[in-house]
């Protein structure tokens, strides 16, 4: 088994900077989190962090949120059957449902089976609700789609399950690559997926491109995205907070791109926006 590092984040205030600090986490290696009353207990694997990591957390920084950390070495013990403890299921506007297999069938019109494993993108998360709640307006049939930061494929999927023709899974984490095959088995859909980031695309051109990852990400690769997306095509992005969205848009406007629907949950907000 993993050894783990338990750390112990004060946060003040609370709110919003909790979810906001556990998306910045992520991006360099944490898988878990539990919330305090003031704070959080992040988890990552001893052998993946370093303190220079740290470093590219702006949040700890951040003039608006005053935050310290300790952390100390976890005993070992099974990750998976805790995170399974912890994994309720998601109900997105009793349209999808996202669950696993030892839960029971909510009987929506959707639904979508994944293993809890430690890769983003669960359903738990504002955004990929966010994205999934776009989603259930938007015509995949037929239509070639990209998931860019695939994490489980939660979005593949749900595209699939929407009638999408071809449809490309990338994600940056081996982990997530291997998690998403799984779950695609698991879901009785075909995806290509692979381990790669914006610069593995250029080869062919998509309708529908997904993109949940984060606002540093997305400003760079947008460009990227539009050269590989159809005329008349289709761009989700989240991974953001409402302050991200001016910045956001600003590339989005030079890149010529429409704002088509702007959602908001808590903190997080998702852009609907068309070639």
């Amino acid at each position: 088994m993993q050894t783990y590092l338990e750390f112990t984040f004060k946060i003040e205030p609370l709110q919003p900077w909790n979810e906001i600090l556990m998306a910045e986490l992520i991006e360099v290696g944490f898988d878990s989190f539990t919330e305090e009353h003031d704070g959080i207990l992040g988890y990552i694997q001893k052998d993946l962090f370093t303190e220079s990591s740290l470093q590219n957390v702006s949040l700890l920084t951040h003039p608006e949120v005053e935050i310290s950390y300790t952390y100390s070495e976890m005993p070992n013990i099974n990750w998976n059957e805790e995170w399974e403890k912890n994994f309720d299921p998601i109900n997105v506007e009793n349209q999808v449902s996202i669950r696993a297999e030892f839960h029971e069938n909510q009987n929506l019109p959707h639904e979508i089976i994944i293993q809890p494993k430690m890769s983003f993108g669960t359903g738990h998360h504002a955004t990929t609700y966010l994205m999934i709640q776009q989603m259930l307006d938007m015509d995949f049939e037929g239509k070639t789609v990209l998931d860019m930061g695939c994490g489980t494929s939660v979005l593949a999927i749900f595209a699939k399950q929407k009638g999408a023709g071809k449809t490309v899974a990338i994600d940056i984490d081996e982990w997530s690559v291997e998690n998403s095959k799984e779950n695609a088995v698991r879901n009785n859909v075909e995806l290509e997926i692979s381990q790669g980031t914006g610069e593995n695309l250029g080869g062919e051109n998509f309708d529908i491109i997904l993109a949940n990852i984060n606002r540093n990400i997305l400003i760079s690769d947008i460009p990227t995205y539009v050269s590989v997306l159809n005329d008349g095509g289709s761009i989700l992005l989240s991974g953001l907070c409402f302050f991200d969205v001016a910045d956001i848009m600003e590339v989005c406007t030079q890149q010529n791109l429409n704002l088509k629907r702007q959602l908001q949950r808590e903190e997080w907000v998702s852009l609907w926006l068309e070639k």
